[in-house]
């Protein structure tokens, strides 16, 4: 996409705010008018002031500036207030945008983007963009008008002479096109950089303790100053760019100004022009060398903006992967059967994570699904609410193969409670809550009775309102399982996946938190994803997977009984206990 295709697509952010624009422009084109006054003062000042020595022309004059700076000072108060008003409207929009679009993408595309480059779109990238749509849209718009303004008085002075200053246009615009292609590129470069800052940040604060446990300081510090380094090249590049163009648009501009000094100078001495009229023709070509000059600033300042509005459009741009059929129905009150018909699914083409896979689970009865690392246990959890679509097969809820329903009607029936329990920066009460939004007090204290973590509440210091810290900082791994598994509770769901819900937990924690974890399963569908075999002896179906493939199938009895996978896997675990 151009550049200019780019800048329109942003400026179509500016319909909400047309009549905030329209009084901004108002107020650009008499602020500008006040100012392309001043050369016509000075021209009745030198030619009827001085020279007829006219007093009552001198206090009128004098009078009238004051007048005219006065009334310009208003409207550059309005036109910098609207355009400011009317720019950060348009970034809280684009940020809206950005972020509704994020939760409308599918789970594989976070999978693919590092958090720090998301991040950078929704802080750098679109931070960016406000400098564009504020001062550079004021800055352009108004030395527009003042070159203009300029070039009309210009011709109605002395028209030879300001056709005689217009041969170095070509050459002006010439040098802006050259200069404005590569730093579109280098402020690509540099928005780049700058989201991989953003990058090295995050995964900082995220693996903090990792980092502090292997004595890594130093390591990352070195990793975060070559980011550093790069960034300040990129920024470098581009800020060599911007400092070559201006010099070079001066120094074209003085051109223009030798030649109306030597040009004018002679018409003057000849009798053609006043020497109030070169004074003020010298003014305005003043007045269009600095919109010149300013111009190629503004120029580079809003490749720089293009170049953060391709990343920002291309986000906007990218489809979501998983999304509603177009005669998708509404998954409303489900028994909780489930039946996977000859899965198949590849996270990386060539590379199956499950295949052929085809089960049936009753609505009520507990499914377990265990085998060794990469044997496709977690890939079954995120097909089932839709983070990723099989490449082969159908998985059906009460014989409706799931792509045929909403998305968000299928999510509604589901509740997970992974191995990492994921919590807000909020208070215990409004985790809980985050279960179902329009539950009532009394609703959530009984979800968290019913996950045993009622009285483990009451005895922090705010109770329901104690706020948990980042990612639930302030609990122990036993409570934060356990206020997710009030949270599920309270949105009760038809269908329930436990992914490792326990495995990292220690003996007591998991005792706790297992009792909760029966009461959650009673009279619904569950998917257990386990690790310690102990814990699903009670399952009504145990799947042994290894590869992606199904390779056992029955009760523990029955599993131990054959004494494949399954007998090893306990043995081992059986021994290791002991």
């Amino acid at each position: 996409m151009t550049s200019a295709a780019v800048y329109m697509r942003l400026l179509r952010y500016l319909r909400p705010y047309v009549p905030q624009t329209i009084m901004a422009v108002a107020c650009m084109l008499l602020a500008t008018s006040a100012s392309l006054y001043v050369p016509w003062i000075v021209r009745d000042v030198i030619d009827g002031v001085l020279v007829n020595k006219d007093i009552l022309l001198l206090n009128a004059i004098t009078a009238g500036i004051v007048v005219v700076f006065a009334l310009r000072g208003f409207f550059v108060y309005g036109q910098n207030y609207l355009m400011a008003y009317v720019s950060q409207k348009i970034v809280i929009d684009l940020r809206e945008s950005l972020f509704r679009h994020f939760q409308r993408l599918s789970v594989s595309y976070f999978d693919r983007s590092r958090t720090g480059k998301v991040l950078s779109y929704m802080t750098n990238d679109v931070g960016a963009l406000q400098g564009a749509l504020a001062q550079n849209v004021i800055e352009l718009s108004t030395e527009s008008l003042t070159l203009i303004g300029s070039l009309v008085a210009m011709f109605y002075l002395h028209w030879q002479l300001a056709l005689l200053t217009l041969i170095t246009v070509p050459l002006v615009a010439q040098a802006m096109k050259l200069f404005g292609a590569k730093l579109r590129k280098a402020s690509g470069a540099m928005q780049q950089r700058a989201a991989e800052i953003t990058s090295v940040l995050q995964e900082m604060i995220v693996s903090v303790r990792l980092i502090r446990l292997f004595v890594r300081e130093e390591y990352e510090t070195n990793r975060f100053m070559r980011e550093n380094d790069n960034n300040f090249t990129a920024q470098m590049k581009a800020a060599q760019l911007s400092a070559t163009l201006s010099p070079v648009i001066e120094f074209l501009a003085a051109i223009a100004v030798t030649v109306i000094i030597w040009y004018g100078g002679r018409e003057v001495i000849n009798g053609n022009l006043t020497s109030g009229s070169l004074i003020a023709f010298l003014v305005y070509a003043v007045n269009i060398s600095n919109p010149v000059k300013r111009l190629g600033n503004v120029y580079g300042n809003i490749q720089r903006a293009v170049a953060a509005a391709d990343r920002v459009f291309e986000v906007l741009d990218t489809l979501p992967e998983i999304e509603d059929a177009p005669d998708a129905m509404e998954l409303s009150v489900v028994k909780g059967d489930v039946s996977f018909n000859q899965v198949g699914f590849e996270y990386r083409a060539g590379e199956a994570a499950l295949k052929n896979l085809s089960i049936e689970i009753p609505a009520g009865q507990i499914l377990a699904i265990v085998g060794p690392s990469g044997a496709g246990k977690s890939t079954i959890a995120n097909l089932l609410p839709r983070f990723y679509d099989p490449q082969a097969g159908a998985i059906c809820i009460d014989g409706v193969d799931i792509r045929k329903v909403t998305v968000r009607s299928l999510r509604e029936q589901i509740a997970m409670v992974p191995q990492e329990t994921i919590l807000f920066n909020a208070s215990i009460y409004e985790n809980i809550l985050y279960g179902k939004l329009d539950a009532d007090k009394a609703s959530v204290i009984e979800a968290a009775k019913a996950a045993n973590a009622h009285d483990f509440i009451l005895q922090l210091p705010d109770g329901y309102e104690t706020q948990i810290g980042e990612r639930g900082s302030q609990l122990s791994g036993g409570q934060r399982q356990r206020i997710a598994i009030a949270r599920a509770i309270l949105k009760n769901p038809r269908i329930l996946i436990l992914d490792e819900a326990t495995s990292a937990l220690d003996a007591e924690s998991e005792r706790v938190v297992q009792d909760a974890l029966d009461k959650l399963m009673v009279g619904r569908t569950t998917f257990v994803i386990a690790h310690r075999l102990s814990t699903i002896q009670r399952a009504d179906k145990i799947l042994v997977m290894e590869k992606g493939r199904l390779i056992e199938c029955g009760r523990h009895t029955e599993l131990l009984d054959a004494g494949g996978l399954y007998c090893k896997l306990y043995s081992l675990q059986t021994e290791e206990s002991l």
